[in-house]
């Protein structure tokens, strides 16, 4: 008798969380962004709290924990209870921080579950609108003619914008000099002003210069040329083959996350991205929805890791 108890109860206990998941979701839940309250990631949160919540008929609040390039909210997040009430919004550092600061607090791989890539959106190769380059083999042919004379502005090390242009510095085998900044906007600032050669930046940060006529767009880092864009060349056609960057958001949960739940969210969330009244607003933002299903995520995820954890340690490059 006494060796059924065991059994017994595990089943019980199996029972009973069965129930409480079925229940799902019964109160709010919190939606960590390890980033400051009005960036990109902010603002795709809050779009998603929003249209979820609606959805699941819970509400859905957003709690902005920035620090450490988005390592403090991530590890909260990792470290939270897996019962689908505390979820992480996370960015392009999510796959550069396991490299970048090789004593995490916490293990990305095993303590955190994709769920679904929520947007993405391409960086622009810029240039002062009377640089002397018009297209990206000029950059090529200048910067190979005297090493490590152009300079390239990034909004800070380890970022999106400096390792695009780590990326094509060591694809092309240049030496170019990085002027790091304290955010984006100081830099493209003087890089209207001519006092850099170049910088990598995303569509939404550099567009508004660029049909501003301040800045000259050389290529774009998508995969294929953006309607939007149409008239500016993929780094692909522009001799950089398989050459993409993008700056996305994605949504995840802690590791052990009852699958029951797991699904839902990974459905629900899907059904967010593809609705119209979402697909507006990132067009609105200049944004590309993705939704992706939680298994191509972690794969995207996978491979963005092994991607940047390659450039980071050819360029010998470590966190400010």
């Amino acid at each position: 008798m006494a060796a059924l108890v065991g059994p017994v109860l595990a089943a019980a206990l199996l029972s009973l969380t069965g129930a409480a998941m079925a229940d799902w979701p019964d109160k709010p839940i919190r939606l960590v962004v390890p980033y400051p309250a009005g960036g990109a990631a902010d603002n795709t949160a809050r779009i998603l709290a929003q249209e979820l919540g609606g959805r699941l008929k819970q509400q859905i609040l957003v709690d902005n924990r920035p620090g450490a390039s988005g390592t403090i909210g991530a590890a909260f997040v990792a470290k939270a209870p897996a019962d689908g009430y505390t979820l992480l919004l996370d960015a392009t550092s999510y796959t550069v921080n396991p490299t970048l600061y090789p004593k995490l607090s916490y293990n990305p791989e095993k303590e955190l579950a994709p769920v679904s890539q929520i947007m993405q959106v391409p960086l622009l190769m810029v240039v002062p609108a009377n640089s002397r380059f018009s297209s990206v083999a000029d950059v090529v042919k200048a910067a190979a003619a005297q090493p490590g004379k152009l300079a390239f502005a990034s909004a800070g090390n380890g970022g999106a914008q400096h390792l695009a242009a780590e990326l094509f510095a060591q694809s092309q085998k240049l030496q170019m000099t990085h002027v790091p900044y304290k955010g984006g906007a100081p830099a493209l600032t003087d890089l209207i002003g001519g006092q850099l050669d170049l910088m990598f930046s995303a569509t939404t940060a550099s567009g508004t210069f660029v049909k501003g006529g301040k800045l000259k767009a050389l290529a774009i880092t998508s995969a294929k040329r953006q309607d939007a864009w149409a008239q500016v060349p993929t780094m692909s056609e522009s001799g950089m083959k398989g050459f993409e960057v993008y700056e996305w958001n994605g949504l995840f949960a802690p590791a052990g996350t009852p699958r029951a739940v797991l699904d839902r969210l990974e459905a629900e969330t899907r059904a967010v991205v593809a609705s119209p009244a979402v697909a507006k607003r990132f067009e609105e933002m200049g944004v590309q929805p993705v939704g992706s299903s939680a298994k191509d995520f972690g794969a995207f995820v996978k491979t963005e890791t092994a991607k940047w954890a390659e450039v980071i340690k050819a360029g010998n490059i470590h966190a400010d």
